[in-house]
Protein backbone atom coordinates (compact mmCIF):
# COMPACT_ATOMS: atom_id res chain seq x y z
CA UNK A 1 0.00 0.00 0.00
CA UNK A 2 1.00 3.24 -0.96
CA UNK A 3 1.05 6.20 1.45
CA UNK A 4 0.78 9.95 0.21
CA UNK A 5 3.40 11.95 1.03
CA UNK A 6 2.78 13.94 4.02
CA UNK A 7 2.51 17.54 3.00
CA UNK A 8 -0.08 16.05 -0.21
CA UNK A 9 -2.05 15.06 2.14
CA UNK A 10 -2.22 18.59 4.30
CA UNK A 11 -2.56 20.16 1.18
CA UNK A 12 -5.86 18.39 0.33
CA UNK A 13 -6.87 18.70 3.67
CA UNK A 14 -6.19 22.67 3.51
CA UNK A 15 -7.97 22.41 -0.15
CA UNK A 16 -11.18 21.21 1.96
CA UNK A 17 -10.86 23.50 4.45
CA UNK A 18 -11.20 26.90 2.26
CA UNK A 19 -13.87 24.97 0.27
CA UNK A 20 -16.14 24.86 3.56
CA UNK A 21 -15.15 28.09 5.47
CA UNK A 22 -18.12 29.48 6.13
CA UNK A 23 -19.25 33.18 4.82
CA UNK A 24 -17.35 35.00 7.24
CA UNK A 25 -14.62 35.49 5.57
CA UNK A 26 -16.01 37.15 2.35
CA UNK A 27 -15.19 40.42 1.78
CA UNK A 28 -17.95 43.53 1.28
CA UNK A 29 -17.10 46.80 2.15
CA UNK A 30 -19.43 49.16 3.69
CA UNK A 31 -19.69 53.13 3.46
CA UNK A 32 -19.85 55.04 6.78
CA UNK A 33 -21.41 58.10 4.84
CA UNK A 34 -23.31 59.18 1.78
CA UNK A 35 -22.51 63.02 0.39
CA UNK A 36 -21.54 63.55 3.93
CA UNK A 37 -24.66 62.38 6.37
CA UNK A 38 -23.06 59.19 8.47
CA UNK A 39 -24.81 56.21 7.71
CA UNK A 40 -25.33 54.05 11.12
CA UNK A 41 -28.12 51.21 12.11
CA UNK A 42 -30.47 50.64 10.79
CA UNK A 43 -28.95 52.54 7.10
CA UNK A 44 -26.75 50.89 5.05
CA UNK A 45 -24.57 52.20 1.59
CA UNK A 46 -25.63 48.67 0.12
CA UNK A 47 -27.29 44.97 -0.36
CA UNK A 48 -26.18 43.70 2.73
CA UNK A 49 -25.31 46.75 4.76
CA UNK A 50 -27.60 47.90 7.09
CA UNK A 51 -31.34 46.50 8.19
CA UNK A 52 -32.85 45.25 5.44
CA UNK A 53 -36.13 46.33 5.94
CA UNK A 54 -34.87 49.90 5.47
CA UNK A 55 -32.77 49.07 2.53
CA UNK A 56 -35.77 49.28 -0.28
CA UNK A 57 -36.64 52.68 1.12
CA UNK A 58 -32.93 54.24 2.06
CA UNK A 59 -30.28 54.10 -0.82
CA UNK A 60 -27.02 55.79 -1.44
CA UNK A 61 -26.62 56.01 -5.53
CA UNK A 62 -23.74 57.97 -6.76
CA UNK A 63 -23.00 59.32 -3.42
CA UNK A 64 -26.59 60.88 -3.22
CA UNK A 65 -28.39 59.14 0.25
CA UNK A 66 -32.30 59.49 -1.43
CA UNK A 67 -35.66 57.96 0.45
CA UNK A 68 -37.93 56.08 -1.84
CA UNK A 69 -41.59 55.18 -2.12
CA UNK A 70 -44.27 54.33 -5.15
CA UNK A 71 -44.96 58.49 -5.22
CA UNK A 72 -40.79 58.88 -5.89
CA UNK A 73 -37.57 59.19 -5.05
CA UNK A 74 -36.45 61.84 -2.42
CA UNK A 75 -33.16 63.84 -1.23
CA UNK A 76 -32.51 62.96 2.16
CA UNK A 77 -31.26 66.11 4.01
CA UNK A 78 -30.31 64.26 7.67
CA UNK A 79 -30.43 61.85 9.83
CA UNK A 80 -30.99 62.30 13.73
CA UNK A 81 -30.12 59.10 14.94
CA UNK A 82 -30.74 60.48 18.61
CA UNK A 83 -34.51 61.29 17.98
CA UNK A 84 -34.64 58.57 15.19
CA UNK A 85 -35.95 60.99 12.52
CA UNK A 86 -35.06 61.45 8.42
CA UNK A 87 -35.39 64.61 6.96
CA UNK A 88 -36.07 64.59 3.45
CA UNK A 89 -37.01 67.13 1.07
CA UNK A 90 -39.72 67.05 -1.70
CA UNK A 91 -38.54 69.01 -5.20
CA UNK A 92 -41.90 69.52 -6.68
CA UNK A 93 -43.02 70.99 -3.32
CA UNK A 94 -44.29 74.37 -3.24
CA UNK A 95 -41.78 77.01 -0.29
CA UNK A 96 -41.60 80.92 -0.38
CA UNK A 97 -39.17 80.63 -3.14
CA UNK A 98 -40.86 78.78 -5.52
CA UNK A 99 -44.70 77.19 -6.26
CA UNK A 100 -45.13 74.55 -9.07
CA UNK A 101 -47.54 71.95 -9.82
CA UNK A 102 -47.07 68.40 -7.25
CA UNK A 103 -48.86 65.11 -7.67
CA UNK A 104 -48.13 64.90 -3.50
CA UNK A 105 -46.46 62.50 -1.09
CA UNK A 106 -47.17 59.16 0.07
CA UNK A 107 -45.57 56.48 2.24
CA UNK A 108 -45.63 52.53 0.86
CA UNK A 109 -47.74 50.69 3.31
CA UNK A 110 -45.21 48.59 4.59
CA UNK A 111 -42.27 50.88 5.38
CA UNK A 112 -41.10 51.17 8.87
CA UNK A 113 -41.40 55.08 8.72
CA UNK A 114 -44.19 57.17 10.19
CA UNK A 115 -44.80 60.84 10.11
CA UNK A 116 -43.26 62.84 12.75
CA UNK A 117 -45.77 64.75 14.91
CA UNK A 118 -44.48 68.09 13.80
CA UNK A 119 -44.71 67.52 10.17
CA UNK A 120 -47.52 70.08 8.89
CA UNK A 121 -48.91 69.92 5.21
CA UNK A 122 -50.32 73.05 3.46
CA UNK A 123 -52.56 71.80 0.64
CA UNK A 124 -52.56 74.52 -1.85
CA UNK A 125 -54.49 75.92 -4.93
CA UNK A 126 -57.89 73.11 -3.99
CA UNK A 127 -61.37 72.99 -4.83
CA UNK A 128 -63.71 74.31 -2.34
CA UNK A 129 -67.42 74.94 -1.36
CA UNK A 130 -68.29 78.33 -2.63
CA UNK A 131 -70.59 78.35 0.74
CA UNK A 132 -67.90 77.75 3.51
CA UNK A 133 -64.95 77.37 1.86
CA UNK A 134 -64.54 73.89 3.31
CA UNK A 135 -62.31 71.38 1.09
CA UNK A 136 -64.36 68.35 -0.79
CA UNK A 137 -62.89 65.30 -2.13
CA UNK A 138 -63.77 63.62 -5.48
CA UNK A 139 -67.13 62.02 -4.09
CA UNK A 140 -67.81 65.48 -2.48
CA UNK A 141 -67.53 64.58 0.58
CA UNK A 142 -65.64 66.52 3.27
CA UNK A 143 -61.89 65.90 4.02
CA UNK A 144 -62.03 65.88 7.76
CA UNK A 145 -57.89 66.17 7.31
CA UNK A 146 -58.20 69.91 7.31
CA UNK A 147 -57.65 71.99 10.44
CA UNK A 148 -59.49 75.05 10.81
CA UNK A 149 -57.32 76.46 12.98
CA UNK A 150 -54.84 76.52 10.01
CA UNK A 151 -55.91 79.68 8.78
CA UNK A 152 -53.41 81.53 9.99
CA UNK A 153 -50.33 79.28 8.53
CA UNK A 154 -52.41 79.43 5.13
CA UNK A 155 -52.42 83.63 5.60
CA UNK A 156 -48.40 83.47 6.34
CA UNK A 157 -47.56 81.27 3.26
CA UNK A 158 -49.95 83.65 1.35
CA UNK A 159 -47.61 86.38 2.08
CA UNK A 160 -44.68 84.36 0.14
CA UNK A 161 -44.21 86.12 -3.26
CA UNK A 162 -44.15 82.84 -5.09
CA UNK A 163 -47.30 81.54 -3.76
CA UNK A 164 -49.09 84.67 -4.00
CA UNK A 165 -48.90 84.33 -7.74
CA UNK A 166 -51.56 81.51 -7.75
CA UNK A 167 -53.93 84.42 -7.48
CA UNK A 168 -56.06 82.46 -5.62
CA UNK A 169 -57.93 83.09 -2.17
CA UNK A 170 -56.91 81.70 1.15
CA UNK A 171 -59.98 79.74 1.09
CA UNK A 172 -58.33 77.55 -1.30
CA UNK A 173 -55.56 76.29 1.39
CA UNK A 174 -56.12 73.66 3.76
CA UNK A 175 -53.59 73.03 6.62
CA UNK A 176 -53.78 69.78 8.63
CA UNK A 177 -51.05 67.34 10.83
CA UNK A 178 -51.01 64.00 9.94
CA UNK A 179 -50.68 62.83 13.38
CA UNK A 180 -51.50 59.18 13.89
CA UNK A 181 -52.06 58.09 9.87
CA UNK A 182 -48.86 55.91 9.65
CA UNK A 183 -47.67 54.58 7.01
CA UNK A 184 -51.17 54.33 4.79
CA UNK A 185 -51.24 57.95 4.64
CA UNK A 186 -51.76 58.76 1.42
CA UNK A 187 -50.98 62.31 -0.24
CA UNK A 188 -53.07 62.06 -3.99
CA UNK A 189 -53.47 65.91 -5.07
CA UNK A 190 -55.38 64.88 -7.65
CA UNK A 191 -57.96 62.70 -5.42
CA UNK A 192 -58.41 65.81 -3.45
CA UNK A 193 -58.42 68.21 -6.04
CA UNK A 194 -55.47 70.32 -5.15
CA UNK A 195 -52.67 71.59 -7.64
CA UNK A 196 -49.78 71.55 -5.16
CA UNK A 197 -48.70 71.37 -1.30
CA UNK A 198 -45.98 72.90 1.16
CA UNK A 199 -44.79 71.16 4.22
CA UNK A 200 -42.46 71.74 6.74
CA UNK A 201 -41.77 70.50 10.32
CA UNK A 202 -40.28 73.19 12.09
CA UNK A 203 -41.44 77.15 12.38
CA UNK A 204 -38.02 77.50 13.15
CA UNK A 205 -38.27 79.98 16.27
CA UNK A 206 -40.39 82.29 13.78
CA UNK A 207 -43.74 81.41 12.76
CA UNK A 208 -44.89 84.44 11.54
CA UNK A 209 -41.90 84.55 8.80
CA UNK A 210 -42.51 82.04 6.13
CA UNK A 211 -39.05 82.25 4.91
CA UNK A 212 -37.58 81.05 8.30
CA UNK A 213 -39.37 77.55 8.02
CA UNK A 214 -37.87 74.37 7.51
CA UNK A 215 -39.38 72.82 4.40
CA UNK A 216 -39.50 68.99 3.83
CA UNK A 217 -40.82 65.68 5.46
CA UNK A 218 -39.54 64.39 8.80
CA UNK A 219 -39.88 60.96 8.87
CA UNK A 220 -40.22 58.63 12.42
CA UNK A 221 -38.50 55.04 12.24
CA UNK A 222 -38.51 52.26 14.82
CA UNK A 223 -35.83 49.51 15.12
CA UNK A 224 -38.43 47.02 15.48
CA UNK A 225 -41.77 46.34 17.41
CA UNK A 226 -40.23 47.73 20.71
CA UNK A 227 -37.73 50.12 19.08
CA UNK A 228 -35.07 48.09 20.97
CA UNK A 229 -31.56 48.67 19.58
CA UNK A 230 -30.04 45.20 18.89
CA UNK A 231 -27.19 44.10 21.11
CA UNK A 232 -25.47 42.00 18.67
CA UNK A 233 -25.63 45.26 16.10
CA UNK A 234 -24.23 47.82 19.43
CA UNK A 235 -21.36 45.57 19.49
CA UNK A 236 -20.23 45.60 16.86
CA UNK A 237 -20.45 49.54 15.96
CA UNK A 238 -18.85 49.31 19.40
CA UNK A 239 -15.32 47.71 17.83
CA UNK A 240 -15.87 49.89 14.63
CA UNK A 241 -18.22 47.55 12.54
CA UNK A 242 -21.06 48.33 10.66
CA UNK A 243 -24.14 46.08 10.82
CA UNK A 244 -25.22 44.16 8.03
CA UNK A 245 -27.10 41.23 6.88
CA UNK A 246 -26.38 37.76 4.80
CA UNK A 247 -27.92 34.86 3.42
CA UNK A 248 -31.23 33.91 2.63
CA UNK A 249 -33.07 34.59 5.98
CA UNK A 250 -31.15 37.94 6.15
CA UNK A 251 -28.69 36.68 9.24
CA UNK A 252 -26.84 39.19 11.36
CA UNK A 253 -23.25 39.68 10.18
CA UNK A 254 -20.61 42.68 11.40
CA UNK A 255 -19.07 43.90 8.07
CA UNK A 256 -15.12 44.78 9.84
CA UNK A 257 -12.46 47.75 8.76
CA UNK A 258 -10.34 45.02 7.05
CA UNK A 259 -13.39 44.29 4.67
CA UNK A 260 -14.21 40.49 6.13
CA UNK A 261 -17.38 40.06 8.07
CA UNK A 262 -17.86 38.30 11.52
CA UNK A 263 -21.02 36.93 13.11
CA UNK A 264 -20.31 39.04 16.42
CA UNK A 265 -17.61 41.92 16.40
CA UNK A 266 -14.94 43.23 14.72
CA UNK A 267 -12.47 42.62 17.87
CA UNK A 268 -10.75 39.87 15.93
CA UNK A 269 -6.94 40.89 15.44
CA UNK A 270 -6.47 43.30 18.20
CA UNK A 271 -3.95 43.11 20.57
CA UNK A 272 -6.46 43.91 23.28
CA UNK A 273 -9.82 45.56 23.60
CA UNK A 274 -11.32 46.81 27.06
CA UNK A 275 -8.14 45.40 28.49
CA UNK A 276 -8.46 41.75 27.49
CA UNK A 277 -7.80 39.75 24.21
CA UNK A 278 -10.71 39.00 22.21
CA UNK A 279 -11.28 36.80 19.20
CA UNK A 280 -14.71 37.07 17.44
CA UNK A 281 -16.06 33.76 17.11
CA UNK A 282 -16.86 34.76 12.95
CA UNK A 283 -13.29 34.67 12.20
CA UNK A 284 -12.46 30.97 13.46
CA UNK A 285 -12.37 29.78 10.18
CA UNK A 286 -9.89 32.36 9.10
CA UNK A 287 -7.93 31.21 11.76
CA UNK A 288 -7.70 28.13 11.25
CA UNK A 289 -7.03 28.52 7.77
CA UNK A 290 -3.72 30.39 8.53
CA UNK A 291 -2.68 28.01 11.06
CA UNK A 292 -2.80 24.96 8.44
CA UNK A 293 -0.39 27.82 5.87
CA UNK A 294 1.97 27.74 8.21
CA UNK A 295 2.10 24.29 8.85
CA UNK A 296 2.31 23.51 5.32
CA UNK A 297 4.92 25.87 4.35
CA UNK A 298 6.63 23.97 7.74
CA UNK A 299 6.74 20.68 6.49
CA UNK A 300 7.87 21.86 3.33
CA UNK A 301 10.94 23.73 5.22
Amino acid sequence: MKLSHPSTTITSFIFFIFLTLPSSITSQICQRSCNRIPLNFPFGSDPGCGDPRFHQSVTCNQDKLTFTTHTGSYPITNIDYTKQVLYISDPSMSTCSCTQPSKGFSLNYDAPFTFQDDNIFALLDCSTSSSNGSLYSSDNSKLSLCDNQGAPICSYLYSCRAISFINLPIATCCVYTPVDLGPAFEMDLQKLQCSSYSGFYSFNGRESDPNSWKYGIALKYKFNVNNEFPSSCFNCERSNGVCGYYGAYNSFICNCPNGLNTTNDCYFGSPYSYGSRLIASGHSGTWLFYCLVWLLVSVHL
